[in-house]
């Protein structure tokens, strides 16, 4: 894993009268061999003969000068420009930073003293063509990510070539940005519309990125930069390496992807990834918020438990799935990414520091994601548990501050699940930030069990099919009421004693003052249940009344409902929301308060077994000892 190299503001600003010069004013210099042809290769130029060709040019004028039928440069042209000079002026931080980590600032200094050995000097010329490389990089993968949600509506075009780009000269930085910039240049010189300009520098950008990262992978001394994630708050940008940016993906996880008809059972479970999945596309990139955020009822933290082989996993990979569908729709960049067992490092602090970076890159605002955490009772430990490693703490202490701290913002981009096959085992305020609860409880009835048989076999085989409807069953519009109902009364008897002492006691729980009298009685059984339950319970409630579903084309044509603009969409929402009846209301807080004292006593067995073979083992020993 990457150590993190946090960019400032500070250290931005300090290059941006160097780069708007850049951008005013540039000279890119091509190099002709003797026979006339343009040597686009550092180390052929060497070996052979060429002589300089410089070039004048100006990309400030060149955007500047695209018709936008007004004498002022346009909000387009202004974009673009700030994002060139913002990308520059990140490279050339990232190019600094590698010069002071490799020792290059040493070697050109003792270089201009004409202190080098001729071994030293080959040293400096590698580690300038790979600082070179590296600003060339970060500043094209910059554009990348910054532009890749602008201007949505212009068509991208197709560039197969880029004669003008050239990587001749490393002896110094900026030879190597002025190429890109001249590339460019000679692109847009004759372009005639804003629509165009923007299609050619985003697609201009992500070819040139692509050749960069091929170049670069060539260079020696790379892990002085390798070995460092840079990160720059202000954008939400970060990138690690030359393998990958964050704007082409960054930690999407090559998984098997499952269709909901091949979930089998977990009806309600189904259900509410399905829902949560088609939420996360209202989400406006321009504004930065989902109406399902901004009306409460999107869910940003999720637990799912079950016995092993119930159908996490298959969960997981059905609403990865069914993000990665909706978003090659729509066009927007996704990001799935899954914190395992192995990112718990004995090294002090790096564990913290893996599990922050990994929730950072999925809250990204460019883009959607989907982060999981999966057997999150092995890497997250329980605060005060001396069997707990310092990297399982650490974990736990990000987790809860990030989920639920002082800084959290819900966008509605981005959902987090943790899944476990014994939630008990969870820290309690840790589990208690998850605003929604998964039972993935698997297969239950004759034709679940037909089903799964039937899918799993698959078409090999000479056995008949029988009577029977396959998958007819695993309809969720059919069977998730029935599924809700079952939820009309609590399944754990603690719980269930609680809510026949409360019908005792006011009736119905139909009012509001009831609902807070079956709340205040759970409360008297497990003081667990805090205000955080109940803000939980109230979410998963709204979460409820936004039960509706939304129309397939919304998904299949992103101008329906993706591309709207906010209000627009919005109001889509509003039209479709169910309103909050009584049984919604018990049922969520039944299904709650049975996940919690479910773990509470699967928690409490577990620590009076240790307990009691812990005292057997005890009494064993001195029996043994009495023997001697």
């Amino acid at each position: 894993m990457s150590d993190l190299f946090q960019i400032s503001e500070k250290e931005i600003r300090e290059f941006y009268d160097k780069t708007t010069k850049m951008l005013k004013k540039s000279s890119a210099s091509t190099s002709i061999t003797d026979s006339g042809e343009k040597d686009k290769y550092s180390r052929r130029s060497a070996y052979i003969n060429t002589r300089e060709n410089k070039s004048n040019f100006s990309i400030y004028s060149a955007i500047q000068d695209v018709d936008n039928g007004d004498d002022l440069p346009s909000e387009v042209e202004s974009h673009l420009l700030r994002t060139l000079r913002r990308g520059l002026s990140i490279s050339m931080v990232s190019c600094k930073n590698y010069e002071k980590l490799s020792g290059l600032d040493r070697l050109k200094a003792d270089n201009l003293k004409s202190k080098l050995n001729s071994t030293q000097q080959v040293e400096l010329n590698e580690k300038l063509m790979t600082s070179t490389s590296i600003a060339m990089y970060v500043f094209t993968s910059y554009i990348n990510f910054t532009l890749i949600n602008y201007k949505k509506e212009y068509d991208s075009v197709t560039i197969n070539s880029i004669d003008d780009v050239s990587f001749l000269k490393y002896n110094s930085l900026n030879p190597g940005l002025e190429s890109i910039l001249y590339g460019l240049h000679k692109l847009i010189e004759d372009t005639k519309n804003e629509g165009e300009l923007v299609k050619i520098v985003k697609d201009y950008f992500s070819f040139v990125n692509k050749n960069v990262e091929t170049m670069c992978l060539t260079f020696k001394y790379r892990e002085f930069y390798e070995n460092y994630e840079y990160k720059v708050d202000e954008d939400n940008f970060v990138i690690n390496g030359f393998e990958q940016s964050l704007n082409m993906g960054y930690g999407n996880l090559d998984i098997p992807t499952k269709k909901p008809e091949e979930v089998i059972g977990n009806m309600i479970a189904k259900s509410q990834a399905i829902r949560l999945s088609k939420m996360m596309m209202a989400y406006d990139f321009d504004k930065k918020l989902n109406p399902f955020a901004d009306m409460g009822g999107f869910v940003f933290t999720f637990m799912g438990d079950g016995n092993p082989g119930t159908g996490k996993t298959t969960l997981i990979q059905m609403m990865n799935g069914l993000l990665k569908d909706y978003t090659e729709v729509a066009n927007y960049p996704f990001r799935y990414e899954n914190f395992s067992i192995d990112q718990i490092d004995s090294y002090q602090g790096k564990s913290g520091q893996n599990m922050k970076a990994m929730i950072d890159r999925i809250l990204d605002p460019n883009v959607i994601g989907f982060g999981t955490i999966d057997d999150i009772d092995q890497i997250a430990g329980k605060r005060g548990d001396s069997q707990s490693s310092g990297g399982q703490q650490e974990v736990t202490a990000v987790l809860m501050e990030s989920f639920a701290g002082g800084g959290t913002v819900i966008r509605g981009n981005a959902t987090f699940g943790m899944f476990s096959n014994y939630p008990e085992n969870v820290d309690d305020a840790l589990r208690q930030r998850a605003g929604l609860r998964m039972l993935i409880d698997g297969p239950q009835t004759r034709e679940d069990y037909i089903d799964i048989f039937a899918l799993l076999i698959g078409d090999n085989h000479t056995l008949n099919l029988g009577d029977v409807d396959l998958y007819s069953t695993q309809n969720i519009k059919k069977l998730l009421d029935k599924s809700y109902e079952q939820h009309n009364l609590p399944k754990e008897n603690i719980i269930l004693s609680v809510y026949d002492k409360t019908i005792k006691e006011v009736g119905s729980i139909d009012t509001i003052e009831n609902v807070g009298k079956y709340l205040y009685n759970i409360k008297e059984n497990d003081s667990r249940f805090t205000g955080r339950a109940i803000k939980n319970i109230t979410d998963a409630i709204k979460t409820r009344s936004m039960d509706f579903e939304m129309p397939d084309d919304w998904f299949e044509n992103p101008e329906v409902f993706m591309y709207q603009e906010y209000d627009k969409k919005m109001n889509m929402i509003k039209e479709l929301i169910n309103p909050i009846t009584p049984e919604m209301v018990i049922q969520q807080i039944n299904m709650y308060a049975d996940s919690e004292s479910r773990y509470s006593n699967k928690s409490d067995e577990a620590e009076i077994e240790k307990i009691v073979r812990n005292h057997k083992l005890q009494m064993e020993a001195k029996r043994r000892l009495g023997s001697l």
